[in-house]
């Protein structure tokens, strides 16, 4: 019979397996520093070539950055977009005829990733983005906005010059197509008329401040009061809607503010801007260049070291 296992168990059986695994890797480690020392001749050439290829793919010129932006969908969905967005992403389905189609060809851009934007006080307002991928279409905190998406594509340092003309190009793509052409004048009509109605609605507020209302006293009444030729009991006040006008005002105002950039299916809330850091930073790759050498120079020392022994099996 099969005895069941406890937490505490489970506790001790994962401490167990995490220490024997730390272990394994220190001997792992000190045999490779063994193995460093004892074939320096072949260890040190590999590390200094792995850092000198290091420092030549990072130089200035080639060094590689990120490049992001907003894009508003004037009607399309993310669907649709992502389904004409897909072809930049492999690159190998992008029609030739394309503007886009000679940066990609020639690999002064390179990948092409879409991310989430995310809504997080529900107010209709970006306020970041989702890079590492963390929410989802359920989530009712993160919530994902549905007529934003952040692009993204690399660029190298000497193709700076061309980001003006690869923004342009991009979007002359997108906007071709047609499914994302069908969906935006319907949508650009009913903007409109969302920005007429909160103009009427607007004027209806403000037109308010200007009437004046009477409530009744309980017990008594203060006076009299008489407006074309019709006599009114109570006190005379006027009713301010200040904070229904500003609430108006406010969305007024990003509906006008979305009216204006809808000019085209697919458009952006701001140009693309450099992430700052590189993707290919030097010291990033000179640590990954040294581990990769380092550990490809033991393995060949390792070889070396049992070339007697692997003989030995071969001739078997």
């Amino acid at each position: 019979m099969e005895k069941e296992m406890n937490f505490f168990d489970l506790c001790v059986a994962i401490g167990r397996a995490i220490g024997r695994g730390c272990a394994a890797f220190g001997r792992l480690v000190a045999h490779m520093l063994r193995l460093s020392y004892k074939y320096w001749w072949i260890v040190v050439p590999m590390v200094i070539l792995a850092i000198g290829a290091a420092i030549y793919t990072t130089r200035k010129d080639n060094q590689t950055y990120k490049v992001n932006a907003i894009a508003l969908l004037n009607g399309p969905t993310i669907q649709q977009f992502e389904q004409v967005y897909m072809p930049l992403r492999s690159g190998k389905t992008l029609p030739g005829e394309t503007s886009i189609a000679q940066y990609v060809v020639n690999k002064q851009v390179s990948g092409f990733e879409t991310y989430r934007v995310i809504d997080c006080l529900h107010d209709e307002t970006a306020d970041y983005v989702d890079f590492k991928g963390r929410s989802t279409a359920k989530d009712t905190v993160k919530v994902q906005m549905k007529d934003r998406l952040c692009l993204q594509f690399k660029i190298k340092t000497r193709d700076f010059i061309y980001l003006p003309a690869i923004e342009v190009a991009l979007m002359d793509y997108l906007n071709a197509d047609e499914v994302l052409q069908q969906a935006y004048p319907t949508y650009l009509v009913n903007l409109q008329e969302e920005a007429a109605f909160n103009h009427r609605q607007a004027h209806k507020l403000d037109s308010l401040t200007s009437c004046y209302y009477y409530q009744s006293a309980s017990s008594t009444m203060p006076g009299v009061y008489s407006g074309n030729g019709v006599a009114f009991y109570g006190e005379r006040k006027i009713k301010l809607f200040l904070e229904d006008i500003y609430k108006q005002h406010a969305h007024m105002q990003r509906v006008d503010h979305r009216l204006q950039l809808a000019t085209a299916p697919v458009t952006l809330e701001n140009h693309f801007a450099l992430d700052p850091a590189p993707v290919n930073g030097r010291m990033k790759t000179m640590v990954i260049f040294f581990l990769l050498a380092w550990c490809a120079a033991c393995v060949l020392a390792e070889l070396i070291d049992r070339r007697k022994a692997i003989c030995a099996w071969l001739k078997q």
